[in-house]
């Protein structure tokens, strides 16, 4: 399977979950079943089918890591930057009249959709929340992982740096362990899986390695354990026994756990990640990037990605982030022509 395939698979697929999740994100499970019938949700809704922030976010992270490539320097203050162009799209009614770069004039992305409180606050606060003095020091919420599948998309990259470089710009909105570290280890299956083109087993292995050398790893480790050890007859109800989703560890081992119960369909997996009592479309999107990224695009199912808000976009994105990330010397720099890349990804 080709990197390109992955990588295209792994944005879509977090997209389609999001839409998926989005209608029944604040559902209890009866009220699902009540209005969906017995199976719950069983097809994705709208035409298009609209994304939330989750989507808005992790596109906005994939931006700045292009940014930061192009330009030479260390990610998380091009990242911060990008999610701070986010921030600006749930204050505006619609992109300025000069935006900064290609993806903040995107109309779609001005949608707001339910955005975390602790991304908004974090962003809001007039400063880089960092490692050492993190935003929001307490929050764990979701908020940091659902958006971190593209740290683990470049091939430059060891699969401990894409850690580490994805728990350090969560720091910026989730400053409790549990929510960067969780952060860190989506990152870290996402690069075992793209990069290191591994079995998700495997890629979760990688990522237990790499948390059990941090500090208060406790909460995540265990969550994913708890993911791989669960039985794979998947119900709402066995779903639940992982928690809600609405807490970083909660989220990532809901999804793994949905991804892992349907291995080869994509469908099935990602309706098994919606239909809970919880952060249905966090869950749902994490399991379709994790899927996108292990099958790669053509396994997602096509009817729904057809009917994705914004599909051209991601599609655009997705490439532009294999192109920096495999011909960046051909597209910009001292031995590249001039071909109007670093107006599309200035380097500020």
């Amino acid at each position: 399977m080709s990197f390109r395939a992955r990588v295209r698979g792994c944005l879509l697929g977090g997209a389609i979950g999001d839409a998926l999740g989005n209608p029944v994100e604040f559902l209890h499970t009866a009220r699902i079943r009540d209005e969906y019938g017995p199976d719950g949700l069983t097809d994705l809704l709208g035409d298009p089918a609209l994304i939330t922030d989750d989507t808005q976010m992790t596109l906005f992270t994939a931006e700045g890591l292009i940014r930061a490539s192009v330009a030479g320097v260390e990610p998380p203050a091009m990242v911060y930057q990008a999610h701070l162009r986010w921030l600006d799209t749930q204050r505006r009614p619609g992109p300025p009249d000069s935006a900064d770069g290609w993806l903040a004039g995107h109309a779609f992305l001005y949608a707001r959709r339910a955005p975390g409180n602790a991304c908004m606050s974090g962003l809001s606060a007039g400063r880089m929340g960092t490692p050492a003095s993190p935003a929001n020091p307490h929050s764990k919420g979701c908020g940091a992982v659902m958006r971190s599948a593209p740290f683990g998309l470049d091939p430059r990259w060891t699969v401990s740096r894409a850690f580490d470089v994805a728990a350090e710009c969560a720091t910026q909105t989730h400053g409790h362990p549990s929510g960067f570290l969780a952060a860190g280890a989506f990152a870290a299956i996402t690069h075992a899986l793209v990069v290191g083109e591994r079995d998700l087993p495997d890629a979760v292995e990688v990522a237990l390695g790499l948390l059990r050398r941090q500090p208060k790893h406790d909460e995540v480790t265990t969550a994913l354990e708890r993911a791989l050890a669960l039985d794979r007859a998947v119900t709402p109800e066995r779903v639940e026994t992982l928690g809600g989703g609405w807490i970083a560890e909660e989220a990532l081992a809901i999804a793994l756990y949905a991804a892992l119960a349907h291995p080869t369909d994509v469908r099935r997996a990602l309706l098994a990640a919606t239909n809970h009592s919880g952060d249905s479309d966090s869950t749902a999107a994490i399991a379709g990037n994790l899927l996108g990224a292990w099958r790669g695009e053509e396994a997602l199912p096509p009817d729904w990605v057809f009917r994705l808000e914004g599909r051209g976009t991601i599609l655009e994105l997705a490439d532009d982030l294999v192109f920096e990330c495999t011909q960046g010397d051909q597209l910009h720099g001292d031995l590249g022509p001039y071909t109007g890349w670093t107006d599309r990804y200035p380097g500020s």
